[in-house]
């Protein structure tokens, strides 16, 4: 999608060559492995998980059933496809190119279920504050197609008088077949209460109708009483007194998820449900038949059966039928149904699931380790922010990942939530990057109450070394911190942190990413800042170096507002996070961002921009259609999604990274490079560099005294030499092997570039 279209299509035609050749990226996970000390993650770069919700559906017409996710947290779709394993078997494959196919605007909870019975799993989900829309599976090319066929369900609750199907926003309903006549019934808490049972029988005359009465608002004479997150009063029997609420406990308006199953195989749907503040999952015995549900006083249980006896997890479970095993039986996957973190608690590993190695109608459920898919994946916990260089001094780029908060200690208490950084190190080779996990408290910092961490490896005192700064806040207080490293050039870091600075005069609010790059072009490094607060004039703020002044009082605001940047609503975004580097290869720096609508944006060497940038959006490959489209990486009010660029497989195209709000990272390669094209190439500076790659010295040539910069891809200034000379030696050992641009440039502005490679 391209905003500003005329004046944009303005700027590209005179560019000829490079506007006819597509740029942009293409999700890359085999571009780089990741291990921890006992596995490989299989799914490392798939973003992460804190709440999602899982249905069964056919993504590419193979007649197996694959993968739908629907993260809760930041409104996220994600899709797998089931493929052949190598040894037997078949195993997920994270499959984004199919995650477009489905309604944009979707919230809260959606599930996949086959109203109209053709075999084609239909979308349910929330619309409005509460109400319930359905979208029609209408397959197009074999692949699912999905068109609105009913915005807000109504049930009669008398011959003549209907009203909205109205559930809590917190709930997830049980969208099944209550009494075995083949029509999708609804069964889910009551809005005004929270306390009872509605059941909406489906009386439409066949299969494909959305017509609904309300049977009763008590099904199987249940009642929650809310004393304790067990406390169910069956057989239609008054609650006791209710005791006083727990003032420990976080309060919320309720949530309750809802599944149906056929505990005891005798023809009836009984209960699994979880509730919003409570640890455990209960199951609710249905003693009547599937017609006219009830229950009597063994109808409560917490020892689950079909081996799945307690289950338990920190807050608020959510049971899901799904065969995660393949293998052709619906397991059972229990999963946070949580839509933010106001329970204070880890969201790092946080699903359970069990293996059915019974029958369907007689299930034998025996309990997987780890969580369903997270604990393939990196996740953090919540708000990954990656950066990467060479921490080690063995010439290979390092990962560090920032996170927003974590749990150490105790739930539900804001002192046992602090942010850390993870160290992955680079055990592969140039070309083919391995990240083995160090570390999870890299620096110790978990011992300072840190929050929001958003790092940067960066030179930032001109040394040669790269130093650690980070946006974040400690102990009420928010800045940009950086920690200086003592190490000579080369060799593994040795970050002071006895010795934590800060800049002054440079705000900064929790959420807030700190990003130095040499915006103007004249050899420092200035610092952009992407904002989330909303009392700022604009959302990415430019700050300009000094080079006269100290570090920590050499940054002057200089714009408030740079590049003017806008959602595509026209509105001020929250969370900017910005990074720059040339990524589709004109010579130029290119600036990028995300922001809290989860959409990337491209300001194309935007040195050259002024006022409102011009931007693209549509810069990820679907292969599926060879098009371009917008990314969706989660959609609510403050998720701090994150970006960061880096050559990763020394090819001299920076990879990009995404870090998201659920504590996961993605992925990209670029596509569609321009190497060096501008235009008016014939007038560049002529300069030769040799030896080509080099690994200590190399030497610089130009017809005419000229400056010479030394730059990574990043637009970071690793080298250089300001007295104008026909010859230099620049000095390259020590730099992490990889690609770089040598820029030289004459008394009269003409420019000249030549790529340099590092061994």
């Amino acid at each position: 999608m391209l905003r500003r279209l005329p004046a944009l299509l303005a700027l590209l035609l005179p560019l000829g060559a490079a506007a006819q050749s597509p740029f942009g990226f293409e999700y890359r996970p085999q571009a780089a492995v990741v291990k921890t000390s006992t596995d490989t993650l299989r799914q490392a770069w798939t973003g992460g998980l804190n709440s999602p919700q899982y249905s069964s559906i056919d993504l590419n017409g193979d007649n197996v059933n694959d993968l739908f996710v629907f993260e809760r947290m930041n409104a996220r779709v994600l899709t797998y496809l089931s493929v052949p394993a190598s040894g037997g078997g078949r195993r997920w494959q994270y499959a984004p190119e199919y995650e477009s196919l489905f309604p944009a605007d979707l919230n809260n909870w959606v599930l996949l279920r086959d109203y109209d019975c053709d075999g084609r799993p239909d979308l349910w989900t929330q619309a409005g504050p509460g109400d319930v829309r359905v979208f029609r599976n209408e397959p197009q090319n074999g692949r699912p197609s999905f068109r609105l066929v009913n915005a807000r369900l109504e049930y009669f609750y008398t011959p003549t008088q209907s009203a909205n199907i109205h559930l809590g926003g917190y709930d997830i309903p049980a969208i099944q077949d209550v009494d075995g006549d083949g029509k999708l019934d609804i069964l889910a808490f009551d809005f005004g209460g929270g306390t009872l049972i509605q059941y909406l029988r489906n009386t439409s005359p066949t299969c494909g109708g959305l017509q609904y009465e309300l049977v009763t608002d008590r099904w199987a004479g249940l009642t929650w009483c809310g004393t304790t997150c067990t406390d169910y009063t069956p057989a239609g029997l008054a609650c006791r007194t209710a005791a006083p609420p727990d003032p420990h406990k976080t309060n919320h308006t309720g949530g309750f998820g809802l599944l149906l199953q056929d505990f005891d195989n005798d023809g009836d749907q009984d209960l699994l449900l979880g509730r919003d503040s409570c640890p455990e999952l209960v199951g609710i015995r249905n003693t009547g038949t599937a017609a006219s549900a009830s229950t009597d006083a063994n109808s409560i249980l917490t020892n689950l059966p079909n081996g799945l006896g307690s289950v338990s997890m920190p807050n608020y479970l959510v049971p899901y039928a799904v065969d995660a095993t393949q293998d052709g039986k619906a397991d059972l996957v229990v999963a946070p149904g949580l839509v933010d973190n106001s329970d204070l608690v880890s969201l790092r590993n946080t699903g359970m699931w069990f293996e059915n190695r019974g029958t369907a109608a007689a299930p034998a459920y025996v309990r997987r380790s780890g969580s369903f898919l997270q604990s393939e994946m990196i996740d953090v916990s919540e708000g990954a922010a990656a950066t990467f260089g060479d921490v080690d001094g063995d010439g290979l780029p390092d990962m560090i990942i920032g996170n927003a908060q974590d749990q150490y200690g105790a739930p539900m208490s804001y002192n046992n939530l602090r942010a850390t950084l993870s160290y992955y190190r680079n055990v592969g080779t140039a070309g083919r990057p391995v990240f083995s996990l160090v570390t999870e408290d890299y620096l110790n910092l978990s011992a300072g109450n840190w929050g929001n961490l958003r790092p940067q490896l960066v030179d930032l005192n001109r040394d040669g070394a790269l130093d650690l700064a980070f946006g974040g806040y400690n102990i009420g207080a928010t800045f940009v911190y950086y920690f200086l490293n003592t190490a000579r050039p080369g060799q593994p870091a040795a970050f002071n942190t006895a010795q934590l600075n800060s800049l002054n005069n440079v705000g900064n609010v929790p959420g807030d990413t700190p990003y130095f790059t040499d915006v103007d072009g004249d050899g420092y490094l200035d610092l952009l800042v992407g904002t989330n607060s909303q009392t700022t004039a604009g959302h990415l703020l430019y700050y300009r170096r000094n080079p006269s002044q100290p570090l920590n009082d050499g940054f002057t605001l200089t714009n408030d507002d740079f590049g003017r940047i806008r959602t595509a609503a026209n509105t001020l975004p929250f969370g900017i996070s910005p990074a720059v580097a040339d990524v589709d290869g004109d010579g130029n720096p290119d600036l990028l961002t995300v922001d809290h609508t989860g959409t990337l944006h491209l300001f194309a060497n935007f040195r050259a921009q002024s006022g409102v940038f011009l931007d693209r959006t549509d810069l990820l490959l679907n292969p599926l259609t060879n098009q371009y489209e917008a990314s969706d990486w989660g959609r609510i009010s403050r998720a701090r999604n994150h970006i960061t660029l880096a050559d990763l497989t020394a090819d001299g195209a920076p990879e990009l990274v995404v870090g998201l709000e659920t504590g996961g990272l993605l992925l990209y390669g670029t596509r569609g490079r321009v190497l060096s094209t501008r235009s008016k190439a014939a007038d560049a500076l002529a300069v030769q560099v040799y030896p080509n790659p080099a690994d200590n010295v190399v030497t610089v040539e130009t017809p005419n005294a000229a400056r010479v910069v030394l730059r990574d891809l990043l637009g970071r200034t690793v080298r250089q030499a300001d007295a104008p000379q026909r010859r230099h030696q620049l000095r390259v050992e020590g730099l992490a092997a990889g690609v770089y641009l040598l820029e030289a440039t004459d008394a009269t502005g003409r420019r000249g570039v030549q790529r340099l490679t590092v061994k």
